[in-house]
């Protein structure tokens, strides 16, 4: 047994392995350390710039289609999301990922949830990791929306079949 096994026993305290036989996939220690930086990053980004650390809006900002963060800020932070996956992927054994085979649909997936973010006015890095950590009313019911239409539509796309 490797030390992330060992790891994730201990985080998950007896309910490990039941936890587990239901997610085999899962890695509980992985997702506590990504969720730790995940919030280091947003209060990094409140903390030092004044400003939420939403995806979408600095993505925007980054590709001039917004006015504020200020564009260095948006810049650096976008570039750093992939730069940091590629730091993951040589630190380790990479983490496996599957995709559909249709790059159409990765296209389609891609502008819907680009339309939603603009809809609702942030992504589920601005509402639900800052926006829910300071009990943003409208933050919360976005949060609560993204799960449920998530959930939706993993259920209905693997009671068609179309699962991958």
């Amino acid at each position: 047994m490797g030390p992330t096994s060992v790891l994730s026993k201990l985080v998950l305290k007896g309910h490990g392995d039941a936890m587990l036989d239901l997610f085999p996939q899962a890695q509980p220690v992985q997702g506590l350390i990504g969720g730790v930086l995940i919030g280091l990053a947003g209060a990094i980004m409140l903390l030092g710039v004044g400003r939420i650390a939403g995806v979408s809006g600095l993505a925007a900002r980054a590709l001039g289609l917004s006015s504020s963060p200020p564009w260095p800020t948006a810049a650096l932070f976008i570039a750093g999301l992939p730069l940091g996956a590629l730091l993951v992927a040589g630190l380790t054994d990479g983490i496996p990922a599957r995709f559909p085979q249709s790059n159409a649909i990765l296209i389609v997936a891609g502008l819907v949830t680009g339309l939603g973010t603009r809809m609702g006015s942030g992504c589920t890095s601005g509402h639900g990791v800052c926006g829910v950590s300071r009990l943003s009313r409208r933050s919360i019911v976005a949060t609560v929306s993204f799960m449920a239409s998530g959930m939706v539509t993993v259920a209905l796309v693997n009671a068609f079949g179309g699962g991958w």
